[in-house]
């Protein structure tokens, strides 16, 4: 008999709304204290400069705003966990976007701006709203917990070009980290590799021998962050697991072949 297929992993919505929310605040203040130097400089994220990304987030918030704005559409195409995979497509617009919001006006008054935007449409509508999307259409809900892997992604990026310590939101964090962990299942369906990133997630993925109890004869086990970087394309396998960031036990346990998952 074929193994039960999981259910979904659901998010509660409140969290995750206030995770958004907060995680753009931290982010706001962050790029308010960047100098003209730090804006100039390479963000790390191809011909982006630090000022592009940190317009980027800015767009994250404004957009969905915008979306709320427009008429919902009929019925979702899209679940959260399929979300990194649609991604690879956009990157174009996204880069387009970034770039005419950034001539928009002045950073500060761009954050101001689509935080007052953000906070009034999340107040106005449920989270079963269903957005009409450029990679197909979405409920509030799950889209909701997609923008916390932006905005924390986005977030280690800029602090990473800039030496900022803007902070990551717990829930915030945990959302980000238990997304890409289940969308590395859903890409490498199977139960012969369990995944640990401590303390948020664990899955079992891979196809073979399926473990069922004891200690699983194969184990990857990272933190969140080197999590992230290793899913959204930030950093390699071999550069973490050299570094000691991930540990990988058992003849199945390299998941090189099957990352990033997102870029």
């Amino acid at each position: 008999m074929p193994p039960a297929k999981k259910k979904p992993r659901t998010y509660d919505q409140a969290k995750i709304r206030a995770a958004v929310t907060a995680q753009f605040g931290h982010v706001a203040r962050g790029v308010g204290e960047l100098t003209p130097e730090q804006l100039a400089r390479p963000s790390g994220l191809g011909e982006w400069s630090v000022a592009e990304l940190a317009a980027h987030v800015a767009w994250i918030a404004d957009s969905l705003a915008v979306g709320l704005a427009r008429p919902p559409a009929a019925v979702a195409e899209l679940t959260a966990v399929e979300w990194p995979f649609a991604t690879a497509s956009l990157a174009g617009k996204i880069s387009e976007a970034a770039r005419e919001t950034l001539t928009g006006a002045p950073l500060p008054e761009l954050y101001e701006r689509a935080g007052a935007r953000l906070a009034g449409a999340l107040e106005a509508n449920p989270g079963s709203r269903v957005l009409d999307l450029w990679i197909g259409d979405m409920t509030l809900a799950d889209f909701l917990v997609t923008r916390t892997v932006e905005l924390v992604v986005h977030t280690d990026d800029l602090n990473r070009a800039t030496g900022l310590a803007i902070p990551l939101e717990r829930q915030a964090l945990a959302a980000c980290t238990r997304l890409l962990v289940d969308a590395l299942a859903l890409k490498a369906p199977g139960g012969s590799v369990e995944v640990r990133v401590p303390p948020f997630a664990v899955v079992q993925c891979v196809e073979g021998p399926r473990h069922t109890r004891g200690t699983p004869p194969n184990v990857v086990e990272t933190d969140p962050l080197t999590w992230i970087r290793l899913a959204t394309g930030r950093t390699a396998w071999a550069a973490e697991r050299d570094a000691a960031r991930v540990s990988a036990s058992g003849e199945r346990a390299d998941l090189s072949g099957l990352l990033p998952l997102m870029g």
